[in-house]
């Protein structure tokens, strides 16, 4: 949790209380249904919670927004940003309804009313977003076939609709397709920890 406060000394008494309420919600389903690796819990915060509130750190998501979580797993990014942007509106779906059931579960339990979690593929979803956010679900360009009848074309926010991708390791040929609109960020411009020397944020407007 300090690293959170280090890195987002603005948030609320309510926000930190509901981050501080993630690592025993976790630990607990973990030890029922693995949707962290049991090797990486001790990393919550670090690994999962920090990363995913990393683009938070490029885009605001302001009042009135819809966001769409594609592949949440256990709830990353979406819980930890809708806990950063309560004035916007969280989605997250995913194909797996162990991990979906785990997702709803913390939402409920620290009270995030901005935010819900369907058992949903994502050829599935039909709803319409300013954003859609995604942790290393699938490759790029089966990511942007999948979401692209998803994307709103009211715009609200201070870069155009789009997706933001979270990954690691070398983006280059992913990105290929969309070299002149793809925005590519290392992660450790903003988090200096070396876990995140290999981290990047990719937006793509679409």
């Amino acid at each position: 949790m300090e690293l959170i406060k280090k890195h987002f000394p603005r948030l609320t008494d309510r926000q930190l209380s509901q981050l501080q309420m993630l690592e025993g919600l976790y630990r607990d389903w973990n030890a029922k249904i693995n949707v962290i690796s049991r090797r990486d819990i001790d990393n919550l915060y670090l690994h999962h919670v920090l990363h995913s509130m990393a683009i938070g750190k490029m885009l605001t998501f302001r009042q009135g927004m819809n966001i769409l979580d594609l592949g949440t797993g256990g709830g990353f990014p979406g819980i930890p940003l809708a806990i950063l942007f309560p004035e916007a509106r969280f989605r997250l779906i995913d194909g797996t309804g162990k991990k979906i059931m785990v997702a709803q579960e913390v939402i409920k339990a620290i009270g995030l009313d901005n935010c819900e979690a369907m058992h949903l593929r994502g050829e599935d979803e039909h709803g319409r977003y300013q954003y859609v956010v995604s942790r290393a679900v699938m490759p790029l360009p089966d990511l942007v076939k999948m979401v692209r009848k998803n994307i709103a074309k009211e715009q609200m926010g201070a870069l155009p609709n789009g997706i933001l991708v979270l990954k690691g390791g070398d983006v280059s040929q992913e990105v290929l397709p969309w070299r002149r609109k793809a925005e590519v960020l290392d992660l450790q411009q903003w988090f200096p920890e070396a876990w995140f020397e290999e981290k990047r944020l990719i937006y793509l407007p679409v």
